[in-house]
């Protein structure tokens, strides 16, 4: 009665105007999609922005985490005075996150302070051959030049490129949830793709304009984040690039878990409830829908769910065999990115001469890739990284001590054991020692190792991946594992085995990207 006689008020109100039927097809859809159930598996960032989408168009959502905490890959501990972040350390693309805040009336300073890091990196390429990676473009010119001659016009003409690349990628392509072949026949879209240089590599195009190799290996490194060599990478990735040398690289002041917390925060502003030590067992189908989520605590009804964890281990574990979509087959040709052995590391002395990140290219480049994605094995001389965020902030660990993360990139699903973290271990440290001249052995008070097996228990990952789906040529846009499951109606997924690839910018846009095409779904069906 009193819903009729607010209609009817609206209706004497608006008649004159014409309104009326629009307000109440627009109750209409509000009263169909407001009160729906949303289940969403995993908080880390494509769960968190798919979660705080959905609550925030009125949606009832459930999220549910494996571990003890939110995050996923990005999780965050802290030991003996020291705060380690588990997984992602660089901050590139800062506009994704600017857009995702500011898509809810937020600002990322409202929840945390960035810091543009001078140098952005360092790069070592031996013994007292240190290449610091200027913020300042005119400083990286000039670096440029002096290691080749006439490669800071090249640069230009290079980066150039890289920003078309950046913006029509990002705005025409990125985007898209790549559920049909149809959404890329657009004109304007398919003559970007040549522009774009889809269908070439980014090694090619690189070794065209640059003969230094350290300028090559420089150029060609942002690809590995992305889970393929730089042959079998599009060159459309040189956009990595621009991200890199022209947005710069940034730090969130506290660590890059200050992110996972305000998505958080949000997330909880906007109604989302989180349910942590939740594993799912089972997701439950009945005639083509699910029904409801299950887990060894309790079972959750949902009239949607989409699953941010592990797109294999959902698929192939969690759901009934008849609803699969792809078989294990179709998953062991999948190309994986890489995994990774990770140490994080407290030294009861400050370190001379490291910058916030160092790559140590000391080694034999194409060797390393080779041994990761053509020949799996344990490396025979790795390229490793190192992230000394002490060095900016002094939070994270005691005065006058030092906190280290080491991260060796690995094939994924080859074996692991702690006698080959043992030995790899001592392996980056003496390589340290000769190349900076300093023992951090004798100055260990905290350390902690992580590797393909911990990959594996937390996060279910698909052959122990750190990354997820290498961004190859062939497994692009629609070519990827599908966002939505064609067997059951009301099934998603996200994350970085989906749409649109690995990194945390693309995790974030991959779950408002399935949060908009759940909603979709639902407009589509109140009308």
């Amino acid at each position: 009665m009193i819903l009729a006689i607010i209609l009817f008020n609206i209706k004497a109100k608006c008649v004159k105007q014409n309104v009326f039927s629009n307000v109440l097809v627009h109750y209409n859809k509000l009263i169909y999609t407001r009160l729906k159930k949303i289940v969403v598996i995993g908080a880390g960032f494509s769960g968190l922005a798919a979660a705080t989408t959905l609550a925030s168009e009125g949606h009832d959502v459930t999220l549910l985490e494996k571990n003890g905490s939110p995050g996923g890959r990005a999780r965050q501990f802290k030991s003996d005075g020291f705060t380690f972040d588990m997984g992602p350390s660089w901050y590139w693309m800062p506009e994704v996150f600017d857009l995702y805040f500011n898509k809810f009336g937020k600002s990322v300073s409202d929840y945390y302070q960035l810091k543009r890091l001078d140098p952005s990196y360092t790069v070592c390429f031996g013994k007292d051959d240190l290449v610091d990676i200027p913020a300042s473009f005119d400083e990286l010119l000039v670096l440029f030049e002096s290691l080749e001659a006439g490669s800071a016009d090249k640069l230009k003409k290079f980066l150039e490129e890289a920003e078309y690349k950046y913006k029509v990628g990002m705005e025409e392509y990125v985007w898209k949830p790549g559920l049909s072949i149809m959404e890329f026949f657009d004109m304007k879209v398919i003559r970007s793709a040549f522009k774009l240089q889809m269908f070439s590599s980014i090694s090619k195009q690189i070794r065209s304009l640059f003969k230094n190799p350290k300028l090559i290996q420089l150029l060609e490194f942002p690809v590995l984040f992305l889970g393929a060599t730089p042959q079998d990478t599009p060159a459309l990735y040189s956009l990595m690039n621009y991200a890199d040398l022209k947005l710069g690289t940034w730090y969130p002041e506290g660590g890059m878990y200050k992110i996972i917390e305000a998505m958080v925060s949000l997330a909880s502003e906007k109604g989302v409830k989180f349910k942590y030590s939740h594993e799912v067992t089972s997701i439950n189908i009945e005639k083509g829908n699910v029904v409801s989520v299950s887990t060894k605590l309790s079972d959750f009804e949902c009239d949607f769910v989409v699953a941010g964890a592990d797109y294999h281990h959902i698929e192939q574990k969690v759901i009934a065999k008849e609803y699969r979509q792809y078989n294990a087959s179709y998953w062991d040709k999948r190309k994986m990115a890489p995994s990774s052995l990770l140490f994080y590391i407290g030294l009861d002395t400050k370190l001379i001469g490291v910058n916030h990140h160092t790559l140590f290219f000391d080694t034999d480049f194409d060797l390393h890739a080779k041994e990761i994605y053509k020949d799996p094995q344990w490396p025979s001389d790795p390229l490793f990284y190192m992230c000394t965020p002490s060095v900016t902030d002094s939070t994270i660990s005691p005065d006058g001590y030092e906190n280290v993360f080491l991260l060796m990139p690995l094939a994924p699903g080859i074996e692991d054991s702690e006698e080959l973290r043992e030995r790899y271990f001592d392996v980056l440290l003496d390589r340290f020692k000769v190349l900076y001249g300093q023992d951090i052995k004798q100055h260990i008070v905290y350390k902690r190792s992580y590797c393909i097996d911990d990959f594996k228990n937390d996060y279910n990952a698909y052959k122990g991946n750190a990354y997820g789906l290498a961004n190859t040529l062939d497994q692009t846009a629609f070519l990827k594992p599908s966002m939505k499951n064609k067997k059951i109606s009301n099934l998603y997924f996200a994350g970085q085995l989906t749409v649109p690839g690995p990194g945390v910018p693309p995790s974030i846009i991959s779950g408002q990207m399935v949060a908009n095409e759940v909603l979709k779904n639902l407009m589509d069906h109140g009308k």
